[in-house]
C-alpha cells in the first residue's frame, strides 16, 4: 500500500527550517524503539541540536539530507546520504538515519526514501553505498528488497533506546 508522499531533496535553508519537524520525526522513531544513536528519553533539545547539526552539515555540502511530506506537507520521512568521507574513498557514501513516523509506515514511504538517496547518490557521483541496521528488524526486509547486500553482523554493535544491546547488520549496494 503506497501513501501520496512527496520526497524531496532539501537545501541548506529548508534543512534548518525543517528542524521542529524532523526533531519530532526522531523523536517518534527513538520512543518506538527505534535504535538510531539516541537513547530514550531523547529530549526535544537534543533531538532539534542534532538536526541543526545536519542542517550545517547540508550547508557545507558533507551530506544530502531527503524528506517525505504528506498530502499536508507534514515531514512523515527522513535519509540522509552521508558525502563527507575520507580523501581516498570519493566514490563512496554513507546512508544514515533512515526514519520514518510510526504513523507513516508500512505504506511504501521508506520504499521511496530508499529509491530518492539512489538518485541522490549518481547524481553526486558516488558509486557505493553503505548502511548498518539492527539486526532482525525490519529495516532489513526494505533494504535487501531494495538491492542491498549483506555484509556482516557486529554482537553488541549498540544498545536500543531502553539500554540493551542490539546485534547490527551491515549492508553495501553498488550504483
Amino acid at each position: 500500500m503506497s501513501t501520496n508522499v512527496t520526497v524531496m531533496r532539501v537545501g541548506a535553508n529548508e534543512a534548518a527550517a525543517c528542524v521542529e519537524a524532523l526533531a519530532d520525526v526522531l523523536i517518534d522513531c527513538v520512543e518506538g524503539g527505534a535504535s538510531v544513536s539516541f537513547m530514550w528519553p531523547l529530549s526535544r533539545d537534543k533531538a532539534i541540536a542534532f538536526w541543526r547539526d545536519v542542517a550545517h552539515g547540508v550547508a557545507r555540502g558533507e551530506r544530502v539530507l531527503l524528506v517525505a511530506q504528506g498530502e499536508d506537507g507534514e515531514i512523515v520521512g527522513t535519509v540522509q546520504l552521508i558525502l563527507a568521507q575520507p580523501e581516498n574513498q570519493p566514490h563512496r557514501a554513507d546512508v544514515a538515519k533512515m526514519l520514518v513516523h510510526r504513523k507513516a509506515r508500512r505504506r511504501g514511504v521508506a520504499q521511496q526514501l530508499m529509491a530518492a538517496v539512489d538518485h541522490a547518490a549518481r547524481e553526486a557521483a558516488r558509486t557505493v553505498l553503505v548502511l548498518d541496521t539492527v539486526t532482525g528488524g525490519d529495516a532489513e526486509r526494505l533494504y535487501q528488497r531494495a538491492g542491498w547486500e549483506r555484509v556482516g553482523t557486529v554482537p553488541k554493535y549498540a544498545l536500543m533506546p531502553d539500554g540493551t544491546f542490539c546485534a547490527t547488520t551491515f549492508y553495501h549496494k553498488q550504483l
